[in-house]
């Protein structure tokens, strides 16, 4: 196979590609994303297995799945900041084969406190590969296809989330929970395989006009106030999303479910992958905090749908959250550029880690709340968190005009390219 350099990611110079190129392009960005971020959350699909394999409770278990976020917001803060310098190419085919490491690893261990750590590993290597991924995209393709690329991305991201639960749920239903991590192991050697195969190398990442790497003042990211707003909001999204989508499980168990089942629940987020796109409709007609509000609230609606007993309202109310922390951490994470004016790297780095610390802090706080107080008390819990969030975005309401004229004009590329972050 050619470089994807000459075949799929063209240079800015390079005139556009047709269509059916495009296609071709785009499916390889897509697939790239699913293979790197496919270990994230199909744990969550065979968390009461994995409580019965381990002998614990459902919140040490859901607490050690989750752990990777930890990983997860640890390295994006490391490479966000000081990773300018990595060849983009080679640092994600190692970050991605080093990944199988701790993946295969996992179907030895009996452990919890191992199961933890290799968790927090595969965050590591997971956060690594998607960071610099998004660099080379953004390197790579001239500004008339950005958005494209960005977009198919956010699709593999999506897929991810989705189709993980999926096979996770079937694989450790007919092989064991062993032939599951196994089976996760090899698709990160295929990711690795597939970036070897089609990514070109680069030199480095952009310096600065000086030719000095940039890394941002902490003190000026941190001591803005609408940029706090967006990094409680990113905490809280990924808080209530985790929350959500690891004890679910027991709940519907409760219901009656089988684990293979449980995997097939997760085509809730199918709809998901059609409607974030319209993130961008939403921010130009509302604004940022205004839409993030309303999401949020169709989010909350879903919240209230889990107090149910029957399968299918769960299941809507299931979709309806899907689709409205999507949309919400996309408008939210559009403004982080915007709001970050010349330390965009810093503010990401800020951005991420407080993203994946509010996930972490959903598996162990949730967890809590449902072994003591039952289901009913933690959807309670999380109908609040959303409603600190929106709280949050009502601060992001006073927009500047400057913002909005963009928004206007469809200058879209910067929520295209922060949806592609790996949340939800």
């Amino acid at each position: 196979m050619e470089k994807l350099d000459r075949v799929s990611l063209p240079t800015s110079e390079s005139v556009l590609a047709s269509p059916a190129a495009d296609r071709w392009h785009f499916g390889i960005i897509a697939l790239i994303a699913f293979l790197t971020l496919v270990d994230l959350f199909a744990a969550q699909a065979i968390l009461p297995s994995l409580q019965r394999e381990f002998g614990v409770s459902r919140a040490t278990m859901g607490f050690a799945v989750n752990a990777s976020t930890f990983g997860m917001a640890v390295a994006s803060l490391v490479v966000g900041l000081f990773g300018r310098t990595l060849d983009r190419r080679n640092g994600i085919w190692i970050s991605l084969a080093l990944l199988a490491v701790p993946t295969a690893l996992l179907s030895t261990t009996r452990d919890i406190a191992l199961f933890a750590g290799l968790r927090v590993a595969q965050g590591l290597c997971m956060a690594t590969a998607f960071t610099l991924t998004m660099a080379y995209l953004a390197e790579r393709f001239p500004a008339e296809r950005i958005t494209g690329a960005l977009a198919a991305y956010v699709t593999g991201n999506v897929a991810s989330n989705l189709f993980g639960r999926i096979l996770s749920a079937a694989v450790a239903d007919l092989g064991g929970l062993s032939i599951n991590f196994q089976t996760f192991a090899l698709l990160n050697l295929a990711g690795a395989a597939l970036v070897w195969t089609t990514l070109k190398r680069t030199e480095r990442m952009m310096p600065d006009q000086r030719g000095r790497a940039i890394n941002g003042s902490w003190p000026s990211v941190l001591g803005n106030r609408r940029l706090q707003s967006v990094l409680a909001i990113g905490f809280l999204i990924l808080f209530v999303f985790i929350g959500t989508y690891t004890y679910v499980n027991f709940r519907l168990v409760e219901l009656g479910l089988s684990p293979m089942q449980l995997g097939l629940i997760y085509f809730v987020f199918l709809p998901s992958l059609f409607t974030t796109s319209l993130g961008g409709l939403i921010a130009r007609r509302l604004g940022a905090g205004v839409g993030i509000i309303v999401t949020l609230f169709f989010a909350v609606l879903g919240l209230i749908a889990l107090l149910s007993n029957s399968l299918g309202v769960v299941l809507v109310g299931l979709a309806m959250i899907a689709i409205g922390t999507f949309l919400a951490q996309a408008l939210a994470t559009s403004q982080v550029g915007r709001i970050a004016g010349t330390e965009k790297a810093a503010a990401s780095g800020a951005y991420l880690a407080s993203y994946y610390t509010g996930g972490l802090f959903g598996s162990l706080l949730v967890g809590q709340l449902y072994d003591h107080f039952g289901w009913n008390a933690c959807v309670l819990a999380l109908v609040a968190t959303l409603a600190l969030a929106m709280l949050f975005a009502s601060a992001l309401r006073a927009e500047p005009v400057a913002i909005r004229s963009d928004y206007r004009n469809g200058q879209e590329t910067a929520l295209s390219k922060s949806a592609g972050q790996p949340h939800v």
